[in-house]
């Protein structure tokens, strides 16, 4: 299996992953359109024989945070790391484009939890997190959870954008 960013080719197979779990309440529904506006925010776990195992989606929501959404894996494909694999490289792209916080609203709080996650008050989140919240049939008695994962401490009021720390008396690598 190999994790990667997802390409205009696997967009379908991801659409009727997503909405295989959306059909069963477990996420929100996607449309094709939807999957290829967003595309470049999915990676995708790929098998061996070229089959689309699992995706999951890194979007920047404001500032410093991000959420981990429409992470789905086959279902006759769960329980052999997929999903474990998919957060590890979800996690990896949000440091790598300076996220301090990533959560997810979802079911799965075991999942999350084991990973490091912590649950919170979904109150607590921005109100920009809500906006596809309006076409889910549960917007007005949603029952998912929220966890947040801290990926960095917030910057020191010393730090200066750009600039490495140094211990004093030692040179920089600069």
């Amino acid at each position: 299996m190999t994790v990667r960013p997802a390409r205009v080719s696997d967009a379908p197979a991801m659409c009727d992953l997503i909405n295989y779990y959306a059909e069963r309440g477990r996420m929100l529904h996607r449309s094709l359109e939807s999957v290829y506006n967003a595309l470049r925010d999915f990676l995708v776990a790929e098998g061996a024989d070229g089959r689309i195992l699992g995706c999951a989606a890194v979007s920047l929501v404001w500032g410093d945070m991000a959420e981990v959404k429409s992470m789905a894996v086959r279902p006759e494909e769960r329980r052999h790391g997929i999903g474990s694999a998919l957060l590890q490289a979800a996690i990896a792209d949000a440091r790598q484009l300076g996220v301090r916080r990533l959560f997810a609203l979802t079911y799965e709080n075991e999942f999350f939890v084991h990973r490091g996650f912590e649950i919170m008050d979904r109150n607590s989140l921005p109100e920009k997190v809500w906006g596809e919240c309006i076409s889910c049939p549960k917007a007005d008695a949603c029952d998912e959870t929220a966890l947040m994962l801290r990926l960095a401490e917030e910057p020191s009021a010393a730090a200066e954008p750009g600039k490495t720390a140094t211990t004093p008396g030692r040179a920089s690598d600069d």
